[in-house]
């Protein structure tokens, strides 16, 4: 049995890991890692051909994970997730054509934005969550500070260039409610399945998630 997934995607972690997968057969230990580290939801971009596989794999065998497909990026490719098990959609930008798709996929989902323009014309067509990206390239917590003024109503999952030394600081902000980062997945650990090593990583990073939060 799978965990119950909230309405908002801002609510399932504080944290998502983003995560690139090369070979599918990682996907589970990887997923269990994560998950006993305290980060149950993972975002598995559609950057490489095991994707796919990786999604139904962590959904089919992981129930107390939430995977996502991220890098979504046209209508077929959110049917296809969600038909390989993602129980949410992430994409770097939007379209009209894709913000249909991602509303007809049935499952939670975040369109990216990186200029209040953006972020303007999605509060008209009532998306008030939405990825920002590339958040440190687009202006990092500054920007974001000056967007939670014209427009409170907008919340946000900052993704790009985020570590564990600026985490902290995007998730003090009123307007953000989780960040996504590949931070506690370092090359090496990848490459070696060193699934412990991910795990404590994770455990890190979700404890850290706490403490900028209850400061």
């Amino acid at each position: 049995m799978s965990s119950p997934l909230p309405s908002s995607v801002l609510d399932l972690a504080p944290v998502v890991p983003v995560v690139v997968v090369e070979d599918a057969a990682d996907a589970v230990p990887l997923a269990r890692a994560l998950v006993a580290g305290g980060l149950p939801a993972i975002e598995v971009t559609l950057r490489t051909p095991a994707a796919l596989g990786a999604i139904s794999a962590i959904a089919a065998e992981v129930p107390d994970a939430v995977v996502g497909a991220g890098t979504v990026i046209t209508p077929e490719q959110a049917g296809e997730a969600v038909a390989a098990g993602a129980r949410f959609l992430v994409s770097p930008g939007w379209t009209d054509v894709l913000l249909e798709a991602l509303r007809a996929s049935g499952v939670p989902f975040l369109p990216g934005v990186s200029t209040a323009s953006e972020v303007v014309a999605l509060l008209e067509r009532g998306v008030r969550e939405m990825k920002f990206f590339p958040a440190q390239a687009a202006g990092g917590t500054a920007y974001l500070k000056s967007l939670a003024g014209p427009l409170p109503q907008a919340r946000f999952c900052p993704t790009g260039g985020i570590g564990i030394d600026s985490a902290p600081e995007y998730l003090a902000l009123p307007n953000v409610a989780c960040v996504g980062g590949s931070w506690m997945l370092p090359a090496d650990a990848l490459a070696a399945r060193d699934w412990g090593r991910i795990e404590g990583l994770a455990r890190t990073a979700a404890g850290l998630s706490a403490g900028a939060r209850s400061r």
